[in-house]
């Protein structure tokens, strides 16, 4: 079978020999097959990567409520350079295979062990590349990132670091959480866009509560008018009303909508405050009684104590027998 191609064939047609066709053909065709695929790489590696990040880009731009993040924006970015250098990682392989084949290398035994490596590989990082899909569209989808507050179940914190593989949480008592993203089920995130802060304050019974409501609700807009809060202020607080009602008394209940992540300090500030203005106007707590005073109650005058008998100052005698 002949294993020569076109330009052997002119070169014989031109009267060169067997072995100066060959020649030829070698140093002619091998080079500019070596070039075509060499240029082949460069553009599906420029044209793939560009796609990937476009694709990404529109998916960023219809999740809802992020389309306007630049968080989300960055973020898009960097997983799109990701994706971009996996994809030029598997063109240049397999240019790099086709042009070990062009020189003459074989192949078959090099792929077939590479395959079994990779099987090999595959069942042993399954839950790695859980990780890595799973940290992606975190990544992508902005469910969560650096200094958010975040729920996910068995660990509850800040969040210190997102990659690929893992989420580093600081909870609040300074423990550190490794979770790997494949485990991760539900994700609760109280820092996104805007946080609320909910105050229960707890009253005794008895109390005169539209009053209560009333100085609960002017100590929350007077945090709000004050300017090293106004900031964290995004509306005019609301009390919303008795919440509960319980053995220990009557909750009445105030809510702050607040910047990101400022739900805590407004919520400690308001506590003191409130309390304060409550101490003051004699709002009495839970488990609070009143305070009784001398003469507050009248009780009488307890009866006088009968008199003892008289004794005639020697021990009673017997009677005679």
């Amino acid at each position: 079978m002949d294993e020569h191609g076109y330009t052997y064939d002119l070169l014989r047609e031109l009267g060169l020999s067997d072995f100066q066709a060959r020649t030829g053909e070698f140093l002619l065709v091998q080079p500019a097959k070596v070039v075509l695929l060499l240029v082949a790489g460069l553009v599906l590696t420029r044209v793939g990567a560009r796609a990937v990040r476009r694709s990404i880009r529109s998916l960023q731009s219809r999740t809802p409520l992020r389309s306007s993040s630049t968080r989300a924006a960055q973020r898009a970015g960097t997983i799109g350079d990701v994706l971009a250098g996996l994809l030029r990682a598997v063109v240049w392989t397999i240019v790099v295979l086709l042009l070990l084949g062009e020189i003459g290398v074989q192949l078959g035994p090099l792929i077939a062990g590479a395959g079994i490596a990779g099987i090999a590989l595959g069942f042993g990082a399954q839950s790695l590349v859980k990780d890595f899909l799973s940290g992606l569209f975190i990544l992508l989808e902005d469910q969560y990132g650096v200094g958010d507050v975040i729920n996910l179940g068995d660990a509850t914190g800040t969040v210190e670091d997102v990659s690929l593989r893992v989420t580093r949480i600081r909870g609040t008592d300074g423990t550190v959480w490794f979770v790997p993203n494949g485990e991760i089920k539900r994700v609760g995130n109280s820092s996104m866009e805007w946080s609320r802060a909910l105050i229960d304050v707890l009253v005794a019974y008895g109390t005169d509560v539209p009053a209560a409501s009333r100085m609960i609700s002017e100590e929350a807009r007077a945090l709000a008018a004050d300017e090293r809060w106004a900031e964290a202020v995004l509306e005019p607080p609301e009390v919303w009303g008795v919440q509960a009602m319980g053995a220990d008394g009557i909750t009445v209940r105030l809510v702050v909508k607040t910047a990101p992540r400022q739900q805590y300090g407004v919520a400690r500030e308001l506590r003191g405050r409130i309390s304060e203005r409550l101490r003051r106007e004699g709002v009495r707590g839970p488990g609070q009684t009143v305070a009784v005073t001398p003469g507050a109650l009248d009780i009488g005058t307890p009866p006088p104590l009968p008199p003892e008998p008289e004794r005639d100052g020697g021990a009673a005698s017997s009677s005679p027998s």
